[in-house]
């Protein structure tokens, strides 16, 4: 079931370099918005980033944390891992900064929440999957909540 979609507004990527497991980069996370039926609020900006492993064809790993604010102001801590890939010219202009197709890129999350409120403790009892998408400045993720 959907619940809610994530636009978070991202930095120009840090790349630290090649180390034994792949090139690391870190992606800022500066801000954002979240929308759904379910929970409707901001990323706090600067609250966060996506630690990424890039492997030589592209295949990336995706370690994104990050804090929301819901419009009632409850806070919540996201841990959000995953993996992006696609052909690896694909991948290479993706990675590059480029638009390409989000229908060509294979990009899935799995979320932990972490939270205070009583009114969220939903969001800590449930398995959600993440449906991403990413443009030059912006990462889109659909969560779904399974049921």
């Amino acid at each position: 079931m959907f619940a809610f979609e994530l636009r978070a507004t991202v930095a120009d990527p840090v790349v630290i370099g090649q180390v034994p497991h792949g090139l690391r980069r870190i992606v800022a996370i500066t801000g954002g918005t979240v929308r759904g039926p379910s929970l409707s609020g901001v990323v706090v900006p600067n609250s966060g980033a996506d630690w990424q492993m890039i492997q030589p064809d592209g295949f990336s790993e995706l370690d994104t944390r990050y804090t929301l604010r819901t419009d009632k102001g409850e806070l919540i801590y996201v841990q959000n891992v995953g993996i992006r890939h696609a052909p690896p010219d694909v991948m290479k202009r993706l990675n590059a900064g480029e638009v390409v197709d989000p229908k060509l890129v294979y990009f899935r999350t799995v979320p932990k929440f972490e939270t205070t409120s009583p009114d969220l403790k939903w969001l800590t009892r449930s398995i959600f999957v993440g449906v991403g998408e990413r443009s030059p400045n912006e990462v889109i993720v659909r969560f779904y909540q399974l049921q």
